[in-house]
């Protein structure tokens, strides 16, 4: 049953047996071991500072233990992603361990635990006397000071790199320094070991120094504590141990990594070259050591003579239980376990330092909580399987899909096509690889990233909107030169031309329409209305950056004449992470507001008290008016727009943008208010056309990306649901007026010239009377004002008309007639107003000035 707390004087008490006060307690300790000190040159306030310091980690219950990173299954409830160690370790309670391992223990290492005071005092003068002589001490410490030395020889591992070269000699000599040290060194250690077994002794019960104890022992290699000692060796708990088992581990302590028997070869050679401790000799060493347990057990009464023999007969059969660690053992998760990991390596919520945040990570007992969710990860993992090809002779070719919550950034899903492997064998060709697609190098992605195509237009619409823009704004979006461009405020001309997609010659149409469209003149011509500089810097505010981690900038490729880099700052040719990008359109579903990746929701420290998280941050990176109105053009992408085949049939509202990267790579997003998705499908290295290659079901690989993000999305959507976008605001959708120039005077060809400058589109009409010639426009419509790219009705002269002079008016009656005559009109028809010999003309019908046909009958008044 468990042990009260005991009392200095309780301690001391126990040490001398039947001399229990304190006072004659105290004075028998310091005689005895003054001679010691005497004798290996330690007095004054060295001595008395040996028993007076105590260091602050010896609490009871605190070993390193290893850390594990979880996520949610499709039940909802937490599994186990992976878990980093550097001792393998299973803390349990005192009623999870079988009685009888407690009794090979105190029976093999320290009968009189219960009775003693914390130090066996004989024992250990014999030992620092031996030790004086240069004499190995090992033998003499009772069960609390060999807790103490364990927790010495942790302390000191802990302060090994883990990156350092000879890390295992350094923590091979932390043990040596522990447990075997002699001379004036070995003197002090036993001494600090006994006043450190004393303070633990007063401050813990028997039963929890005894559970700490087996708790931080080591049982050889990374096994540390009984319980993954029973399922190491005998793929059991420690609950379950039988006589035999127990006395084997408790066998262990003396010299756990002699004793081990995991090692087929052998835990050490001898001369003659055999191999000892081993399956051949049945693990000579270790069976020795076991029977003397199961001996001490007989004598001390903790087992009966049957169970003695019966266990005794026993030959050591381990059963090998294989624990493995890290990422690799996460399955088709791992490439977000890798992500999380590369968090906890770099966030500082787990350590200021990278070597204290690794430490952390492996002997810290942290419990990891993710924001994996399996509902929906399990859906991105059968559709990426499914549709991408692991390999494809002929090109390297990968894929991915990451699903983020909209309103947190929370990572929901993220899978890959390839299998997951971080060693030196991982090969690329054959599909291996511990690259994680979806992200950046600083989390395990790739260097550069990949070419995100047009889906990077969205912050060139962003900026546009941002200025003050329409999306209704109608723009001359045809194939031309565009030139010139502003860039960070200065003027530069351009003289490369871009085609569209498909070689389309492009149109005049709104903003709106070249989104849904994906036009890349469309867009050039928008750009040209802003500076490529702040569209860049848009990206950079809603989190988009290189793959290798620099900022966006607008570099020497921008007027690049190869097709591999033409604009990238406005039709995309950037290599950004998916999920960079799948972030930046999550915060145009989420109202402007951007929230940073988030893959950890909780962490719990080792001594299970709840530690501050890494810190993301959601800010209003976009008003709220520019973010509904994006995604009213957004919507027109997936609703007959270029993504339209990526539409869920739910009726759930989503936004979205297609991206093709000179058919190398391609990329789609897509979101409702709730969930978005991206998915990249393409060259992991080299520039294979992806239209050459088909997956399995035939599809081509640059048409994947449409199956593949519909289907996680709508899964998406059936998990979280999405509420319909707000409507666009009016004045980023009103209509936009401008002057028509008049072209009335014009050649047709000049006319036709000045309004397609002007983003009009001119139409030539029917001919109607002038005395102009017969190409020159002489009436238009519409005049004055209309919206950018009208269609502008320009009508030519047909050369058949003349125009009623001015001169007419004032005139007398056969004056007038004359001067009719003589412009060529013969049909006059005067009013009676002018009878009177002296009557002068006032009007005219048609008035004087207008062109019409010479046979037109000119009616005049006097």
């Amino acid at each position: 049953m468990p042990q009260k707390n005991r009392t200095v004087k309780g301690v001391l008490g126990g040490l001398l047996g039947l001399v229990g006060l304190s006072a004659v307690a105290g004075l028998l300790v310091a005689a005895s071991v003054t001679p010691v000190l005497a004798m290996a040159g330690i007095s004054g306030t060295k001595a008395f500072s040996l028993f007076e310091e105590l260091p602050e980690n010896l609490k009871v219950g605190t070993p390193m233990e290893q850390s594990t990173i979880w996520a949610t299954g499709a039940d909802g409830n937490p599994f186990v992603l992976a878990s980093f160690y550097e001792q393998n370790r299973i803390p349990v309670n005192y009623d999870q361990i079988a009685p009888v391992m407690y009794d090979a223990i105190l029976s093999s290492e320290d009968k009189n635990f219960y009775t003693h005071g914390g130090v066996n005092l004989g024992a250990t003068i014999k030992a620092a006397v031996e030790n004086v002589a240069g004499l190995d001490d090992r033998g003499a410490s009772t069960i609390t000071q060999q807790y103490v030395k364990n927790v010495q020889v942790q302390e000191c591992e802990q302060n090994v790199d883990t990156a350092a070269e000879d890390y295992a000699e350094q923590v091979q000599q932390c043990f040596l320094d522990a447990a075997v040290a002699t001379g004036t060194a070995g003197i002090e250690r036993k001494l600090q070991e006994m006043r450190y077994a004393l303070k633990i002794e007063k401050d813990y019960s028997k039963n929890e120094i005894l559970l700490g104890y087996l708790n931080i022992s080591s049982f050889g290699g990374t096994v540390y504590g009984v319980e993954a000692a029973a399922n190491r060796y005998f793929s059991t708990s420690a609950s379950n141990l039988t006589v035999a088992q127990a006395a084997t581990i408790a066998g262990m302590v003396q010299e756990p990594n002699r004793l081990r028997i995991d090692l087929p070869d052998g835990t050490y050679t001898t001369k003659d070259g055999v191999a000892h401790n081993s399956a051949a000799d049945g693990y000579a060493d270790t069976l020795e050591r076991r029977n003397y347990v199961l001996e001490r057990m007989l004598i001390d009464g903790k087992i009966t003579q049957a169970q003695h023999d019966e266990a005794y007969a026993t030959p050591i059969t381990p059963a090998i239980h294989d624990v493995q660690q890290g990422c690799s053992t996460a399955g088709d998760n791992a490439y977000f376990c890798s992500y999380v990991k590369s968090v906890i390596e770099s966030d500082t919520a787990f350590g200021d330092t990278p070597s204290e945040r690794s430490a952390n990570l492996r002997r810290g007992g942290l419990q990891i909580y993710t924001t994996l969710d399996m509902r929906l990860q399990q859906t991105a993992l059968d559709e990426v399987h499914s549709r991408v090809p692991q390999t494809i002779p002929g090109i390297q070719v990968g894929g991915t899909a990451v699903s983020i919550e909209a309103t947190t950034g929370r990572i929901l899903a993220m899978a890959q096509n390839t299998q997951f492997n971080e060693t030196a064998t991982a090969d690329i060709n054959a599909g291996q690889t511990s690259q994680v697609f979806a992200a950046d190098r600083a989390h395990n992605g790739s260097t550069f990233g990949f070419e995100t195509g047009s889906t990077y237009k969205l912050f060139t619409l962003l900026e546009w909107l941002n200025t003050g823009h329409s999306v209704n704004q109608v723009l001359d979006g045809r194939i031309k030169t565009y030139s010139p461009f502003k860039i960070c405020g200065d003027t530069v001309p351009n003289k490369t031309k871009i085609n569209n997609f498909g070689n389309g010659g492009g149109s005049i149409g709104t903003v709106r329409s070249f989104t849904a469209s994906s036009l890349n003149t469309g867009f050039l011509a928008m750009a040209q209305q802003l500076d490529l500089c702040d569209i860049n810097e848009v990206a950079k505010s809603l989190g988009v950056h290189y793959g290798n981690g620099d900022d966006i900038t607008v570099g020497g490729t921008e007027f690049n004449t190869s097709p591999n880099a033409p604009f990238p700052s406005v039709l995309g040719s950037k290599s950004v992470a998916p999920l960079q990008m799948a972030g930046a359109y999550a915060a145009v579903a989420n109202n402007g507001m951007f929230c940073e990746p988030k893959a950890i929701d909780r962490v719990v420290g080792g001594d299970g008290q709840d530690r501050e998280p890494p810190q993301t941050n959601c800010s209003q990176v976009l008003t709220p008016e520019v973010a509904h109105t994006a995604a009213y053009a957004l919507r027109a992408v997936m609703e007959g727009g270029t993504g339209a085949q990526a539409r869920p049939n739910d009726g759930i509202q989503v936004i979205g943008k297609t991206g093709t990267a000179e058919k190398e790579h391609t990329m789609l997003i897509e979101s409702s208010t709730k969930v978005t998705t991206a998915v990249w499908v393409g060259n992991i290295q080299g520039r294979e056309s992806l239209t050459r290659f088909r997956n399995d079901q035939g599809t081509p690989l640059n048409n994947i990306r449409y199956g593949l993000a519909k289907a996680v999305q709508t899964q998406a959507n059936a998990l979280y649901g999405g509420d319909d976008f707000p409507p666009p605001d009016n004045n980023l959708t009103k209509q936009v007026m401008t002057d028509v120039p008049n072209v009335v005077g014009q050649t047709i060809d000049q006319a036709t010239a000045t309004l397609t400058d002007a983003g009009f589109t001119a139409v030539v009409g029917a001919p109607v009377d002038s005395d102009q010639p017969t190409d020159v426009v002489v009436a238009q419509d519409p005049s004055g004002q209309a919206a950018t790219g009208t269609t502008v009705t320009i009508s030519p002269s047909n050369g058949q008309g003349a125009t009623v002079p001015a001169g007419v008016i004032g005139q007398s009656r056969s004056d007038a007639q004359n001067t009719l005559f003589g412009a060529g009109f013969t049909s006059i028809a005067f009013d009676n107003s002018c009878n009177p010999p002296t009557s002068k003309v006032t009007s005219t019908d048609p008035a004087a000035g207008t062109a019409t046909s010479k046979a037109t009958t000119i009616r005049i008044m006097c």
